[in-house]
């Protein structure tokens, strides 16, 4: 996981580059992207603004989240049966482990990605220009509760 304060600037920078506002609702969104570790959804992002920002609408946490996937600053994981969410900390491919009761995620270290990547581009011909690798099961939480 990156460090949270250095991708929330990363975030800015990009944002500043290509000559976007930095208002106070939109920083309030790279923040919560950027220390993100659940992968929020837009709504979940949206409950945490609203405290603050009590007339940020849905629509704009949404059109935000959006505009940084465009840039390439967060990975959206789609689920067909639970919205997409959002990855702000690591935005590059990785895998992930998702936990078919909580729907908690996280993102495991496997140091061989890369390498079987290298290995399935070599052996297919085909040139990997991204993927995406999902582990489901039962977190130890929701085992523990039965």
């Amino acid at each position: 996981m990156a460090e949270p304060e250095g991708r929330f600037r990363t975030m800015v920078d990009r944002l500043r580059e290509k000559g976007h506002r930095l208002t106070p609702q939109r920083l309030a969104i790279l923040k919560i992207l950027a220390r993100s570790e659940g992968h929020p959804g837009v709504e979940a992002i949206h409950r945490q603004l609203i405290q603050d920002y009590p007339n940020i609408s849905l629509a704009t946490v949404y059109r935000n989240v959006i505009l940084l996937k465009e840039l390439g600053e967060v990975l959206e994981l789609g689920f067909a049966d639970d919205g997409n969410r959002y990855d702000g900390n690591n935005p590059r491919p990785h895998p992930h482990l998702i936990c078919i009761r909580c729907r908690r995620i996280l993102d495991p270290d496997l140091p061989d990605l890369k390498e079987a990547s290298d290995r399935l581009a070599n052996e297919t011909g085909f040139e990997i220009l991204s993927h995406r690798m999902d582990f489901f099961g039962i977190c130890p939480s929701c085992r523990a509760k039965g």
